[in-house]
């Protein structure tokens, strides 16, 4: 007895979730860790069949019932499991059988959540393409803004020769293209400089984002506010989260608009995050922000490479916007990431609101 009471003590003490089923699968233990990665109590669960508690996208009920007759442990990798109360998560588990003398067998599931592993792991590669990238563009940007200087300056050279006026007209066809090309370079390095930090409060600069989108649509989008007030100011440089924002939210009234959408709508919604990743870096609080709009989805082929420069789903978009975008979050040591499907596309921004050391 004093046994069963120091193994339970070791139980109730572990970090790893365990749950302790019968043979016909009900639940007889769940340690405190298991109930805080459910979301559940063990008083509710005791003696409930374990697919009250969760099922899986394949049907692990035959495998458990092998484990018991047979005494054969298992491991199931990166496997989701779907709970009543809340999303799904995605965890690997081991089953171990245990046959107690003259007694029936029982089995030991231990849960290791992999959400957060994966998402590191996700965000960890968005931000290397997003290095690449920049390397990339700004190589490609060194080798057209060169010859670009050299043509504008030989136009500005050959108009000043020429006397005839209509002749000159044709130079400045080439000046005014060398600089639109030039400046669509700019716009494709992003943000040449660093965020100027203030206090910023990240309700307001959404209402500045807002009075632009109501002006541009004169009313006929439906802007949906759902803050929380408990965020505090934090350091950031306002002009460019407005550019950010606005730019992800005017492509969403673009969407809205070109597909002549019923009842168009864009969400704000704010919500503070305690001990959230990004990347490798835990942050004590952050800032999530997600738009989302009841557009018609952004197109699966280009949805994984939306954030690269020139890449857009509208044939007048220049797709720069994203990128842009993706540039001043780095900046600010956040990150974005968007889900999309028919009728719901959501981009997701992450800001630390302090900065890492």
């Amino acid at each position: 007895m004093e046994n069963q009471s120091s193994y339970k003590r070791i139980l109730d003490n572990l970090n790893t979730s365990v749950l302790e089923l019968t043979a016909d699968l009900t639940i007889s233990y769940m340690n405190p860790a298991a109930e805080m990665l459910l979301q559940v109590s063990a008083n509710r669960m005791d003696n409930v069949h374990i697919s009250s508690l969760f099922l899986e996208d394949e049907d692990n009920l035959e495998l458990l019932e092998l484990a018991v007759k047979r005494g054969h442990p298992f491991t199931k990798r990166e496997t989701t499991l779907h709970l009543p109360t809340r999303e799904p998560i995605t965890l690997d588990y081991i089953v171990t059988p245990i046959t107690e003398l003259h007694s029936q067998t029982f089995l030991i599931m231990e849960l290791q959540p992999r959400d957060r592993l994966i998402r590191i792991s996700r965000e960890e590669e968005i931000m290397a393409k997003q290095a690449t990238t920049q390397v990339l563009v700004r190589g490609l940007a060194h080798e057209v803004k060169n010859p670009l200087g050299g043509i504008r300056g030989a136009a500005q050279l050959l108009e000043r020769e020429l006397n005839d006026p209509q002749l000159a007209e044709f130079t400045n066809v080439i000046i005014e293209e060398t600089d639109r090309l030039r400046n669509l370079v700019d716009k494709m390095l992003g943000p040449r400089k660093l965020p100027e930090r203030i206090e910023t409060n990240i309700h307001e600069i959404i209402e500045r984002v807002c009075t632009l989108i109501e002006v541009e649509t004169k009313g006929s989008v439906k802007l949906i506010r759902d803050y929380d007030p408990s965020i505090p100011e934090f350091l950031a440089d306002p002009s460019q989260l407005i550019q950010a924002i606005l730019n992800i939210s005017r492509n969403a009234m673009q969407a809205l608009q070109e597909n002549h959408i019923d009842s168009p709508s864009i969400c704000f919604k704010t919500r503070a995050l305690r001990q959230f990743t990004i990347g490798a870096q835990r942050h004590r609080l952050v800032c999530q922000l997600d738009i989302i709009d009841n557009g018609p989805g952004i197109p699966e082929d280009i949805l994984e490479n939306i954030f690269y420069p020139m890449i857009s789903g509208r044939a007048e978009g220049t797709g720069l916007g994203l990128s842009i975008s993706q540039s001043i979050i780095t900046q600010h040591e956040g990150l974005i990431e968007c889900k999309s499907e028919p009728g719901k596309t959501a981009f997701t921004i992450y800001l630390p609101l302090e900065l890492s050391s």
